[in-house]
């Protein structure tokens, strides 16, 4: 026994009145591991109510990160107690430092108070597709400091935080489950008009993604300069790609009106040489 205490007692290095020990050495490593399982069992109880439909992944994954950012501090403040190193006075003693820091990193303090709001805010969450300077993204992780998402191209994007919370945001999963879209198309004068809206509204329907038919609708939005201007207005539920969606219709409305001889017009200019 006495050996035991020995080698727990053993000072490892000591600076001025403070000394680490293996005990104390071996309390950090528990108190880490201690951290940890905590974290884990939180992670798991909180994917258990996901699965069973009871919080969304979203609102599950805000609640594990401030969950998590508040259990290591407070782990962190036990190992440097543990080692002798009084929280309190530690900060009051680096108050010059901590304010010298702040004015360097204003940048990065407001991404971490972003960060923060966005955490407890839920007006973005995981999962949600933001538009953001004209890009579509997915976001697949809200950090204390930035966010990640994936674009339609499949590139990873790092976002800081402030950007989401400061700029203007479209926050396209904040629509019900369906939102309306529009594809325009020109055809040339003469065309049968009724017969356009009917081919433009079963073409859009053709397509696995657009919602049922009372939900469609063709219009003649304008008499162009050289063209008569439809519109064909439908519902999808799949936003993130809905690019590809609507070149799909174009390409069954293109062919459609190949079969029917409706013509799309394009730009002709006449050119005249003088002798």
């Amino acid at each position: 026994m006495e050996t035991i205490n020995e080698v727990l007692e053993f000072e490892i290095f000591k600076f001025g009145d403070h000394s680490l020990t293996v005990f104390k050495l071996v309390s950090l490593f528990i108190i880490y591991l201690i951290t940890k399982l905590i974290i884990w069992l939180i992670r798991k109880a909180l994917f258990h109510e996901t699965k069973l439909n009871k919080l969304d992944k979203g609102s599950s994954f805000a609640l594990f990160q401030l969950i998590k950012y508040a259990i290591w501090i407070i782990s962190i403040s036990l190992m440097l107690d543990t080692i002798g190193v009084k929280v309190t006075f530690l900060l009051a003693g680096s108050a010059a430092l901590l304010v010298g820091i702040g004015l360097g990193l204003q940048q990065t303090f407001n991404d971490v108070l972003s960060g923060i709001i966005l955490l407890f805010e839920h007006s973005v969450k995981v999962g949600d597709i933001l538009e953001i300077d004209g890009d579509i993204v997915i976001i697949q992780e809200i950090g204390l400091r930035t966010s990640m998402g994936k674009n339609r191209r499949e590139i990873i994007i790092i976002l800081p935080n402030s950007l989401i919370t400061t700029n203007k945001v479209i926050n396209w999963s904040h629509q019900t489950q369906k939102t309306l879209f529009r594809i325009n198309v020109g055809v040339a004068y003469g065309s049968d008009v009724d017969l356009v809206i009917k081919i433009l509204e079963e073409s859009a329907l053709e397509h696995p993604e657009v919602l049922e038919s009372d939900l469609l609708e063709g219009r003649l939005i304008d008499f162009g300069t050289s063209s008569l201007n439809f519109q064909i207005l439908f519902y999808s539920r799949n936003v993130f790609f809905i690019e590809k969606i609507k070149s799909d219709i174009r390409k069954i409305i293109n062919r459609r009106f190949i079969e029917n001889k409706i013509t799309i017009p394009f730009t002709q200019m006449d050119l005249h040489i003088k002798k």
